[in-house]
């Protein structure tokens, strides 16, 4: 079983994020999926999750995730991620640049009879706005 978990999650990376291979949604995410990616995008349902990932692809349309490492446990998976892609669309109010971008992040998943039902990214987003020149909070 892990290794299936496992096997499903580089199936969700590989040929839906890095493919864009929107009938993955259809075979692998649960009906009623909860997913929160890095940005703060909460979304419920596979709808709302194909709208989410339509986002990304409009800001990012060569976006690619590099699984770095998968560890399982029961029916959860966690995945360490190296996300890259150029900044071609409008990223939650940052207009385009143009510009080449790499950050990391790490996922957790929860899997129930071969679909994913739940989601919790946490990316690097102030690396990510700082490298397309969006205004991130001060740390002082």
């Amino acid at each position: 079983m892990l290794d299936d978990n496992k096997k499903l999650i580089h199936h969700y990376y590989d040929d839906l994020w890095n493919r864009w291979d929107d009938a993955v949604v259809d075979e692998i995410i649960a009906p009623d999926i909860q997913f929160r990616g890095s940005l703060g995008v909460t979304v419920a349902g596979r709808s709302k999750f194909r709208g989410y990932v339509a986002q990304v692809r409009a800001a990012f349309p060569d976006f690619h995730n590099h699984v770095e490492e998968l560890l399982a446990e029961g029916d959860g998976v966690m995945a360490r991620l190296t996300y890259s892609g150029t900044h071609l669309g409008e990223l939650y109010g940052a207009a385009p640049t143009g510009k080449r971008v790499e950050y990391g992040g790490i996922a957790l998943f929860k899997i129930s009879d071969g679909r994913i039902t739940s989601g919790l990214v946490y990316g690097d987003t102030i690396g990510l706005m700082r490298q397309v020149g969006a205004p991130t909070p001060e740390i002082s």
